[in-house]
Formats: C-alpha cells, structure tokens, sequence
C-alpha cells in the first residue's frame, strides 16, 4: 500500500467534492430519501381476554 501523504489526500479529498459539486449543479436535480415517520409503539395488552 505505501506510505500515505497527506497532501495527497486532501487533494484527492478536494477534488472528488468538486466534481460532485460540479454534478449537483448541472443536473439541476437531487435526489434524496424522504425521511419517514416512526410507527407507533407495540399495543397496549391490556384489553386481551383472560388476563388476570
């Protein structure tokens, strides 16, 4: 593998979010998740027959 410069990465680093940026704009479009709501919780039990 070698030895890692870190000049090197901030470089690699700094060039791959400009070309996802580049992306972004000219598409013009995003894709995303929607985020989705959380369920409600288990049933209560109580109204089960035959409980003590």
């Amino acid at each position: 593998m070698g030895i890692l410069d870190p000049t090197k990465v901030t470089r690699a680093a700094l060039q791959h979010a400009a070309s996802i940026s580049g992306l972004m704009i000219t598409t013009e479009a995003m894709i995303t998740d929607i985020p989705q709501e959380a369920g409600a919780a288990a049933p209560d039990i109580s109204g089960m027959g035959g409980m003590m």
